[in-house]
């Protein structure tokens, strides 16, 4: 249609093919492809340049309205699509956050939005529905159209209250915490990383206490600090800060808490490629001799 068009405004086959940038002769095949699907003539060649017939005439402005919808519709999609959404299972999760950051940063005319929502167990539909273009989620299960690249592995320290008995410690062994139980009330059945704890209390005999509710992390820090138990935190986790409690590194191994980038393979997203490959460059790859990881993320990560 839009060769048709062109041809009847610029008269000359040769005028409409330099403004569709395309050639002459892939002009004239889609004009024949038009007539042929419409059953009818729409336009004949002169020494005068081309002519409309009476059907051609008739077609015209039905042609135009067709694609002045198409164009609108193409620039509805395009704005919708101008931002490069990102789902984060939370924005105080620093080092995922200084990733996309620092992504935006150095990516002239990048709009990144970011989203929250509740790890895998969302992203799995939001991304199959385009409602995202990129999730950062602990991967696990099948991903059948869904592809992921290693992001980030995320130190656990150790949270206490101040007047606990290892709050003086500089680091503590992991395998020192045998026998003992943490507080994770933030755990939630289901969640991939419920799972990841359920995985390390049964490598390191501890136990994992969900009991909530879970009133935020004001509420949960402040009940650490209170005596309620201790917890486990990632390193760059962004906690409030309390003056009653310590954040511990665990050593000897550290366990990670591994973070992927889940996107879906056919998101044509202009910015997604940039995007998979910046965080694809920069992950840090899983040192089994210092670290620890559950048996289903280490391939990922290796």
């Amino acid at each position: 249609m839009r060769a048709f068009v062109a041809v009847i405004e610029e008269r000359y086959f040769s005028e409409a093919a330099a403004r569709l940038g395309i050639t002459q002769q892939a002009v004239s095949k889609r004009i024949a492809r038009l007539e042929s699907d419409l059953g009818l003539r729409l336009c004949s060649r002169s020494r005068n340049g081309a002519e409309p017939t009476d059907d051609g005439l008739a077609f015209l402005p039905h042609a135009r309205a067709l694609i002045g919808i198409a164009d609108r519709a193409r620039e509805v999609l395009r704005g919708r699509r101008r931002a490069l959404r990102v789902d984060v299972l939370d924005t105080r999760l620093a080092p995922v956050i200084d990733l996309i950051r620092t992504f935006h940063e150095r990516s002239e005319d990048v709009d990144v939005e970011l989203i929250t929502s509740n790890g895998l167990r969302t992203a799995r539909t939001t991304l199959a529905r385009g409602s995202v273009d990129a999730a950062f989620c602990r991967v696990s299960g099948p991903l059948e159209d869904l592809g992921s690249v290693p992001a980030d592995l995320e130190p656990l320290h150790l949270l206490v209250a101040r007047g606990h008995p290892l709050a003086g410690r500089q680091a503590i062994r992991t395998a020192e915490l045998a026998g003992s139980t943490v507080w994770m009330p933030g755990n939630a059945p289901g969640s991939e990383w419920a799972d990841y704890y359920r995985l390390l209390g049964a490598a390191f005999d501890i136990g994992i206490d969900t009991s909530g509710p879970d009133f935020g992390w004001e509420h949960f820090v402040a009940d650490v600090a209170a005596g309620r138990g201790v917890s486990l935190v990632g390193e760059g986790t962004l906690i409030p800060r309390h003056p009653d409690t310590r954040r511990i590194p665990l050593v000897d191994p550290t366990p990670v808490y591994p973070c992927s980038l889940l996107f879906h393979r056919r998101n044509r997203h202009p910015v997604l490629e940039a995007f998979i490959g910046f965080v694809a460059a920069r992950h840090c790859r899983f040192d089994p001799d210092r670290q620890w990881l559950p048996e289903p993320d280490r391939d990922a990560f290796s």
